[in-house]
């Protein structure tokens, strides 16, 4: 049965503080508790992704220790040589005393001269004589680590500014889901826009529907069940160009075919959205996902349009209808609409269909050959 909405626009909807795995910006909400003290050393060995994965306060904290802390450890290497040498101000020096490091007499000017050497600033004032050969060892070694924290630093820096996950923040879904009639099935539709010019290569388009099920008398949390969704051109390698809008038509294979207008609010379950591409910019992968809650599903509306025409010749992209919705005719459930189809199609098969042959004011003659006359 066909449910005939009227109403006012209906605006994006409100967040829901309903639990969720993943939340509408694509973070996942899991902690992982009672792992075992040996299993940390792991972030240790894969050191590399944990220093990329750590958050920028962590990471500016990690630049300034790790030069400062290594100006600092070879001051002290730098005054332990001076000092036992007898380069330091208040030592005895005996005549023809043969300096390792010239104007290095305290720890301050060890600490400038460390720091001067790491950096290669090389004022001038402080420098080596080449009458020891530690000192040489020391600043072979102070140079030597100091490229390798300086291209550590960089790398980590330049990996966290170029990560694909950046990317995925220009690509924007919908706050809400609708289900309504799309091409003569009851639909479930989601917008999906990328907020660049610059395309994502081969876009795929995926879903799946958390929810807690019983199998055999054990109860499986977050189990797990494919959606799949469509576009008028297909699902894989979408011309992903200006908004589009994503269905997935809900008939008997699919999982939400049993819901209905009014059992759709007291489900518990939660749809995960996944959009895969490569940015066309950098060749980088990257993954945009995002989540609806069953209160975040509306039931007879459609989205409005929000492409047009300009008088240019140009395609311009409402923006502010993305998330707005307006009511429309829909099927109160999946099965009632199979139904009323199914009943349509019999009314029809049983009536007889009239043709032309079976008006009695309709004669057949046969039109024979007749000759063209030329004017």
């Amino acid at each position: 049965m066909l449910q005939l909405f009227r109403g006012p626009i209906q605006p994006s909807g409100h967040q829901n503080r309903k639990t969720r795995l993943v939340t509408k910006d694509g973070r996942c909400n899991i902690e992982f508790g009672n792992i075992e003290s040996g299993n940390h050393l792991a972030y240790l060995v894969d050191f590399w992704t944990t220093f990329v994965e750590i958050r920028w306060r962590f990471v500016l904290l990690l630049f300034v220790a790790s030069f400062t802390g290594s100006w600092f450890l070879f001051s002290l290497l730098w005054y332990w040589i001076a000092r036992s040498n007898g380069d330091l101000t208040g030592q005895n020096r005996t005549d023809g005393h043969v300096q390792c490091i010239d104007n290095v007499n305290g720890l301050t000017t060890a600490f400038l001269y460390s720091l001067e050497t790491q950096t290669t600033i090389g004022y001038g004032g402080r420098a080596l004589t080449g009458h020891c050969a530690g000192t040489i060892a020391l600043i072979i070694v102070q140079s030597l680590i100091g490229v390798f924290i300086n291209c550590f630093m960089c790398g980590v820096i330049l990996a966290k500014i170029s990560l694909p996950k950046r990317r995925a923040k220009t690509v924007s879904f919908s706050h809400t889901a609708v289900i309504c009639l799309k091409r003569g099935s009851l639909c479930l539709l989601i917008r999906v826009a990328n907020l660049r010019k610059t395309l994502l290569i081969g876009s795929q388009i995926y879903g799946k529907l958390l929810r807690t099920t019983t199998v055999d008398g054990e109860t499986i949390i977050l189990d797990q069940v494919d959606i799949d969704f469509l576009v008028d051109a297909g699902k894989d390698n979408l011309f992903f160009v200006c908004p589009l809008t994503l269905y997935h038509i809900i008939n008997k294979s699919s999982p939400l075919y049993e819901l209905s207008a009014d059992t759709l609010p007291l489900q518990d379950f939660e749809l995960v959205v996944f959009l895969d591409g490569t940015a066309e910019s950098t060749s980088s992968s990257c993954q945009v996902r995002t989540s609806y809650i069953p209160q975040e599903i509306q039931w007879g509306y459609s989205f409005l349009p929000i492409i047009a025409r300009t008088k240019t010749g140009k395609y311009s992209v409402d923006f502010s209808n993305f998330s707005k919705s307006v009511r429309v005719t829909t099927p109160h459930c999946a099965l009632c609409f199979e139904t009323d189809e199914d009943h349509a199609n019999q009314v029809n098969n049983n009536t007889p269909q009239k043709q032309g042959i079976d008006n009695l004011g309709f004669q057949v003659i046969d039109i024979h050959d007749m000759d063209i006359t030329k004017m």
